[in-house]
Protein backbone atom coordinates (compact mmCIF):
# COMPACT_ATOMS: atom_id res chain seq x y z
CA UNK A 1 0.00 0.00 0.00
CA UNK A 2 3.13 2.34 0.89
CA UNK A 3 4.60 1.61 -2.47
CA UNK A 4 1.13 2.68 -4.19
CA UNK A 5 0.83 5.77 -2.50
CA UNK A 6 4.42 6.79 -3.30
CA UNK A 7 3.74 5.84 -6.98
CA UNK A 8 0.61 7.85 -6.96
CA UNK A 9 1.84 10.92 -5.22
CA UNK A 10 5.63 10.26 -7.71
CA UNK A 11 2.51 10.60 -10.97
CA UNK A 12 1.08 13.57 -10.06
CA UNK A 13 3.89 15.08 -9.43
CA UNK A 14 5.24 14.37 -12.65
CA UNK A 15 2.00 16.11 -14.08
CA UNK A 16 2.05 19.32 -12.30
CA UNK A 17 5.77 19.92 -11.87
CA UNK A 18 6.64 23.00 -14.21
CA UNK A 19 9.90 24.53 -13.18
CA UNK A 20 12.80 22.91 -10.32
CA UNK A 21 15.93 23.49 -8.07
CA UNK A 22 18.41 21.36 -7.23
CA UNK A 23 20.69 22.14 -4.56
CA UNK A 24 23.38 19.45 -5.22
CA UNK A 25 25.89 17.92 -2.88
CA UNK A 26 28.12 14.86 -2.51
CA UNK A 27 25.40 12.21 -1.61
CA UNK A 28 22.04 13.90 -0.60
CA UNK A 29 20.16 16.56 -2.91
CA UNK A 30 17.71 18.39 -2.10
CA UNK A 31 14.77 19.65 -4.71
CA UNK A 32 12.00 22.03 -4.73
CA UNK A 33 9.69 22.08 -7.42
CA UNK A 34 6.27 23.85 -8.47
CA UNK A 35 3.03 23.98 -10.66
CA UNK A 36 1.83 26.92 -12.93
CA UNK A 37 0.38 28.59 -10.05
CA UNK A 38 3.92 28.53 -8.07
CA UNK A 39 2.27 25.97 -5.79
CA UNK A 40 5.04 23.68 -4.09
CA UNK A 41 4.85 19.96 -5.26
CA UNK A 42 8.18 18.77 -4.20
CA UNK A 43 9.95 19.93 -1.72
CA UNK A 44 12.29 16.70 -0.32
CA UNK A 45 15.97 15.10 0.06
CA UNK A 46 17.14 12.85 -3.26
CA UNK A 47 20.22 10.45 -2.46
CA UNK A 48 22.70 10.56 -5.52
CA UNK A 49 21.58 6.82 -6.58
CA UNK A 50 17.71 8.07 -7.06
CA UNK A 51 18.08 10.99 -9.52
CA UNK A 52 18.09 9.53 -12.66
CA UNK A 53 15.19 7.11 -12.13
CA UNK A 54 13.04 10.41 -10.08
CA UNK A 55 13.64 12.43 -12.63
CA UNK A 56 13.25 10.04 -15.99
CA UNK A 57 9.67 9.94 -14.50
CA UNK A 58 8.78 13.94 -14.80
CA UNK A 59 7.37 15.43 -17.62
CA UNK A 60 10.04 17.92 -19.60
CA UNK A 61 10.32 20.75 -17.01
CA UNK A 62 12.59 23.36 -16.21
CA UNK A 63 15.68 22.54 -13.58
CA UNK A 64 17.72 25.09 -12.74
CA UNK A 65 21.82 24.77 -10.15
CA UNK A 66 24.01 26.56 -8.90
CA UNK A 67 26.99 26.34 -11.15
CA UNK A 68 29.74 24.08 -8.87
CA UNK A 69 31.08 20.98 -8.84
CA UNK A 70 29.66 17.97 -10.41
CA UNK A 71 27.14 20.48 -11.80
CA UNK A 72 27.91 20.27 -15.60
CA UNK A 73 27.45 16.36 -15.06
CA UNK A 74 24.14 16.42 -13.75
CA UNK A 75 22.86 19.38 -16.10
CA UNK A 76 24.02 16.59 -19.18
CA UNK A 77 22.57 13.81 -17.69
CA UNK A 78 19.52 15.60 -17.06
CA UNK A 79 18.98 17.31 -20.29
CA UNK A 80 19.49 13.20 -22.46
CA UNK A 81 16.00 12.94 -20.27
CA UNK A 82 14.33 16.03 -21.76
CA UNK A 83 14.24 18.80 -19.29
CA UNK A 84 15.24 22.00 -19.86
CA UNK A 85 18.42 22.45 -17.48
CA UNK A 86 20.06 25.90 -16.54
CA UNK A 87 23.05 26.71 -14.44
CA UNK A 88 23.52 30.18 -12.60
CA UNK A 89 26.20 31.31 -10.92
CA UNK A 90 25.98 31.01 -6.71
CA UNK A 91 26.06 34.88 -6.20
CA UNK A 92 23.04 35.19 -8.38
CA UNK A 93 21.32 32.91 -6.32
CA UNK A 94 21.72 34.34 -3.28
CA UNK A 95 19.63 37.49 -3.03
CA UNK A 96 16.64 34.22 -3.05
CA UNK A 97 17.55 33.15 -0.61
CA UNK A 98 14.70 33.64 2.38
CA UNK A 99 16.61 32.80 5.48
CA UNK A 100 19.75 30.86 6.82
CA UNK A 101 20.17 27.34 6.25
CA UNK A 102 19.96 25.14 8.97
CA UNK A 103 19.26 21.41 9.85
CA UNK A 104 15.96 21.77 10.34
CA UNK A 105 15.16 23.50 7.24
CA UNK A 106 17.82 22.58 5.13
CA UNK A 107 15.92 22.74 1.69
CA UNK A 108 16.25 27.13 1.73
CA UNK A 109 18.88 26.67 -1.20
CA UNK A 110 16.91 24.58 -3.31
CA UNK A 111 14.07 27.14 -3.14
CA UNK A 112 16.24 29.97 -3.98
CA UNK A 113 17.44 28.38 -6.83
CA UNK A 114 13.61 27.09 -7.96
CA UNK A 115 13.01 30.93 -7.59
CA UNK A 116 15.94 32.05 -8.95
CA UNK A 117 15.79 30.07 -12.43
CA UNK A 118 12.48 31.44 -13.56
CA UNK A 119 13.06 34.96 -13.45
CA UNK A 120 13.10 36.41 -16.89
CA UNK A 121 16.76 38.28 -16.55
CA UNK A 122 18.74 35.82 -15.04
CA UNK A 123 22.02 35.04 -16.61
CA UNK A 124 23.52 31.62 -16.74
CA UNK A 125 26.18 29.72 -17.91
CA UNK A 126 26.47 27.63 -20.35
CA UNK A 127 26.64 23.00 -19.76
CA UNK A 128 30.02 22.40 -20.27
CA UNK A 129 30.68 19.34 -23.02
CA UNK A 130 32.92 16.44 -21.83
CA UNK A 131 35.45 17.19 -24.11
CA UNK A 132 35.60 21.01 -22.88
CA UNK A 133 36.17 19.45 -19.31
CA UNK A 134 39.11 17.23 -20.46
CA UNK A 135 40.30 20.50 -21.67
CA UNK A 136 39.83 22.48 -18.42
CA UNK A 137 41.80 19.55 -16.14
CA UNK A 138 44.57 19.58 -18.64
CA UNK A 139 44.81 22.74 -18.09
CA UNK A 140 44.51 22.89 -14.41
CA UNK A 141 46.85 20.28 -13.81
CA UNK A 142 49.55 21.89 -16.35
CA UNK A 143 48.92 25.41 -14.48
CA UNK A 144 49.96 23.14 -10.69
CA UNK A 145 52.72 21.83 -12.11
CA UNK A 146 54.06 24.72 -13.44
CA UNK A 147 53.43 26.43 -9.73
CA UNK A 148 55.35 23.29 -8.41
CA UNK A 149 58.39 23.78 -10.68
CA UNK A 150 58.80 27.52 -9.52
CA UNK A 151 58.44 26.30 -5.91
CA UNK A 152 60.95 23.67 -6.77
CA UNK A 153 62.93 26.35 -8.56
CA UNK A 154 62.96 28.70 -5.59
CA UNK A 155 64.07 25.90 -3.07
CA UNK A 156 66.74 24.97 -5.06
CA UNK A 157 68.32 28.71 -5.53
CA UNK A 158 67.12 29.04 -1.59
CA UNK A 159 70.05 25.98 -0.77
CA UNK A 160 72.53 26.60 -3.39
CA UNK A 161 72.63 30.60 -1.42
CA UNK A 162 73.40 28.47 1.97
CA UNK A 163 76.51 27.49 0.74
CA UNK A 164 77.50 30.95 -1.19
CA UNK A 165 76.51 29.75 -4.62
CA UNK A 166 73.99 32.47 -6.53
CA UNK A 167 71.89 31.45 -9.74
CA UNK A 168 70.28 33.77 -11.57
CA UNK A 169 66.08 33.56 -11.78
CA UNK A 170 65.94 32.03 -15.24
CA UNK A 171 64.97 28.45 -14.84
CA UNK A 172 67.30 28.02 -18.15
CA UNK A 173 69.95 28.94 -16.65
CA UNK A 174 69.36 26.77 -13.17
CA UNK A 175 68.67 23.50 -15.68
CA UNK A 176 72.12 24.41 -17.25
CA UNK A 177 74.18 24.95 -13.73
CA UNK A 178 72.54 22.06 -11.72
CA UNK A 179 75.09 20.08 -14.17
CA UNK A 180 77.94 21.50 -13.50
CA UNK A 181 77.45 22.45 -9.96
CA UNK A 182 77.17 18.59 -9.36
CA UNK A 183 80.81 18.08 -11.21
CA UNK A 184 82.42 20.83 -9.89
CA UNK A 185 84.37 18.94 -7.00
CA UNK A 186 86.08 22.63 -5.98
CA UNK A 187 82.83 24.31 -5.32
CA UNK A 188 82.29 23.98 -1.29
CA UNK A 189 79.35 21.18 -1.33
CA UNK A 190 79.78 18.56 1.05
CA UNK A 191 78.66 15.02 -0.54
CA UNK A 192 75.64 14.45 1.12
CA UNK A 193 73.84 18.05 -0.15
CA UNK A 194 75.13 16.45 -3.71
CA UNK A 195 72.95 13.58 -3.47
CA UNK A 196 70.07 15.98 -2.17
CA UNK A 197 70.87 18.44 -5.19
CA UNK A 198 70.73 15.66 -8.04
CA UNK A 199 67.53 14.27 -6.20
CA UNK A 200 66.08 18.12 -7.11
CA UNK A 201 67.67 18.24 -10.24
CA UNK A 202 65.87 14.89 -11.25
CA UNK A 203 62.54 15.89 -9.90
CA UNK A 204 63.14 19.07 -11.69
CA UNK A 205 63.91 17.05 -14.84
CA UNK A 206 60.59 15.01 -14.69
CA UNK A 207 58.32 18.42 -13.63
CA UNK A 208 59.90 19.51 -17.25
CA UNK A 209 58.86 16.52 -19.10
CA UNK A 210 55.04 16.46 -17.73
CA UNK A 211 54.87 19.94 -18.89
CA UNK A 212 56.03 19.00 -22.06
CA UNK A 213 53.31 16.31 -22.36
CA UNK A 214 50.59 18.54 -21.67
CA UNK A 215 51.73 21.15 -24.03
CA UNK A 216 51.52 18.29 -26.87
CA UNK A 217 48.28 17.24 -25.44
CA UNK A 218 47.19 20.98 -25.94
CA UNK A 219 48.79 21.51 -29.31
CA UNK A 220 46.88 18.22 -30.51
CA UNK A 221 43.30 19.99 -29.31
CA UNK A 222 44.05 22.68 -31.47
CA UNK A 223 44.94 20.86 -34.40
CA UNK A 224 41.78 19.72 -33.79
CA UNK A 225 39.09 22.29 -32.77
CA UNK A 226 38.39 25.01 -35.44
CA UNK A 227 36.90 26.83 -32.62
CA UNK A 228 40.81 27.47 -31.18
CA UNK A 229 42.40 27.85 -34.45
CA UNK A 230 40.24 30.97 -35.12
CA UNK A 231 40.92 32.29 -31.71
CA UNK A 232 44.83 31.77 -32.51
CA UNK A 233 44.19 34.61 -35.72
CA UNK A 234 43.73 37.21 -32.80
CA UNK A 235 47.09 38.97 -31.67
CA UNK A 236 48.16 38.05 -28.29
CA UNK A 237 46.52 34.59 -27.95
CA UNK A 238 48.57 31.27 -28.65
CA UNK A 239 47.54 27.70 -28.14
CA UNK A 240 47.48 27.79 -24.39
CA UNK A 241 45.55 30.89 -24.23
CA UNK A 242 42.60 29.82 -27.34
CA UNK A 243 42.44 26.18 -25.91
CA UNK A 244 42.07 27.54 -22.36
CA UNK A 245 38.80 29.55 -23.64
CA UNK A 246 37.28 27.08 -25.69
CA UNK A 247 37.13 24.88 -22.68
CA UNK A 248 35.62 27.65 -19.99
CA UNK A 249 32.76 29.15 -22.92
CA UNK A 250 32.38 26.28 -25.45
CA UNK A 251 31.10 28.38 -28.84
CA UNK A 252 30.62 31.82 -26.63
CA UNK A 253 26.98 31.97 -27.72
CA UNK A 254 25.60 32.78 -24.41
CA UNK A 255 27.39 35.91 -24.45
CA UNK A 256 25.81 39.00 -26.21
CA UNK A 257 28.94 41.06 -27.67
CA UNK A 258 32.50 40.71 -26.47
CA UNK A 259 32.08 42.90 -23.97
CA UNK A 260 29.85 40.45 -21.65
CA UNK A 261 32.50 37.98 -22.30
CA UNK A 262 35.34 40.45 -20.94
CA UNK A 263 33.09 41.00 -18.20
CA UNK A 264 32.57 37.63 -17.57
CA UNK A 265 36.67 36.89 -17.04
CA UNK A 266 36.90 40.62 -14.88
CA UNK A 267 38.36 42.04 -17.63
CA UNK A 268 36.04 44.87 -17.48
CA UNK A 269 35.64 48.28 -15.62
CA UNK A 270 34.05 48.44 -11.76
CA UNK A 271 31.28 50.90 -12.43
CA UNK A 272 30.20 53.22 -9.78
CA UNK A 273 27.44 55.35 -11.61
CA UNK A 274 25.12 57.62 -9.92
CA UNK A 275 23.24 60.76 -10.78
CA UNK A 276 24.04 60.35 -14.50
CA UNK A 277 27.42 60.63 -13.69
CA UNK A 278 30.10 57.55 -14.85
CA UNK A 279 32.58 56.24 -12.58
CA UNK A 280 35.05 54.12 -13.48
CA UNK A 281 37.58 52.44 -11.70
CA UNK A 282 39.97 49.09 -12.16
CA UNK A 283 39.07 46.00 -13.38
CA UNK A 284 36.72 43.58 -11.32
CA UNK A 285 38.62 40.71 -11.18
CA UNK A 286 35.77 38.16 -11.59
CA UNK A 287 35.09 35.37 -13.25
CA UNK A 288 37.84 32.98 -13.97
CA UNK A 289 41.53 34.39 -12.97
CA UNK A 290 43.56 31.67 -14.91
CA UNK A 291 41.72 33.02 -18.31
CA UNK A 292 41.99 36.17 -16.98
CA UNK A 293 45.70 36.10 -16.19
CA UNK A 294 46.49 34.63 -19.49
CA UNK A 295 44.73 36.96 -21.53
CA UNK A 296 47.00 40.03 -19.18
CA UNK A 297 50.34 37.87 -20.29
CA UNK A 298 49.20 37.84 -23.94
CA UNK A 299 48.05 41.61 -24.03
CA UNK A 300 51.43 42.56 -22.88
CA UNK A 301 53.13 40.25 -25.21
CA UNK A 302 51.26 42.06 -27.75
CA UNK A 303 52.20 45.35 -26.56
CA UNK A 304 55.95 44.50 -26.59
CA UNK A 305 55.06 43.67 -30.54
CA UNK A 306 53.56 46.78 -31.49
CA UNK A 307 56.53 48.76 -31.13
CA UNK A 308 58.25 47.16 -33.63
CA UNK A 309 55.36 47.34 -36.04
CA UNK A 310 53.80 50.19 -37.78
CA UNK A 311 50.14 48.82 -38.78
CA UNK A 312 47.36 51.28 -37.80
CA UNK A 313 46.77 49.16 -34.75
CA UNK A 314 49.81 49.00 -33.80
CA UNK A 315 50.84 52.85 -34.31
CA UNK A 316 47.59 53.61 -31.70
CA UNK A 317 48.80 51.53 -28.91
CA UNK A 318 52.04 52.96 -29.15
CA UNK A 319 50.61 56.56 -28.87
CA UNK A 320 47.99 55.49 -26.16
CA UNK A 321 50.89 53.67 -24.25
CA UNK A 322 52.76 56.99 -24.39
CA UNK A 323 49.80 58.92 -22.91
CA UNK A 324 50.03 56.69 -20.36
CA UNK A 325 53.44 57.01 -19.45
CA UNK A 326 52.93 60.95 -19.35
CA UNK A 327 50.36 60.69 -16.89
CA UNK A 328 52.20 58.79 -15.17
CA UNK A 329 55.47 60.87 -15.43
CA UNK A 330 53.13 63.80 -14.25
CA UNK A 331 52.09 62.11 -11.23
CA UNK A 332 55.13 60.76 -9.77
CA UNK A 333 56.48 64.60 -9.80
CA UNK A 334 54.02 65.25 -7.34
Amino acid sequence: AKLKILAIKQREESMTITRMGIDLAKQVFQIHGVDQSEKVKARKPLRRSQMVAYFSKLESCLIGMEACGSTHYWARELSKLGHDVRLMAPQFVKPYVKSNKNDANDANDAEAICEAVGRPTMRFVAVKTVGQQVIQAEHRIRSRLIKSRTALTNEIRGFLAEFGIAVSKSIGILRKALPELLEDGENGLPGNFRVLLAGLSEELRTLDERIVAFDARIAQAVREDSRIKRLLEIEGIGPITASAIVAAVGDATQFNSGRDMAASFGLTPQQHSSGGKNRLGGISKRGDKYIRMLLIHGARAALNAAKHKEDGRSRWVKKLFNLFSSINTCFSDF
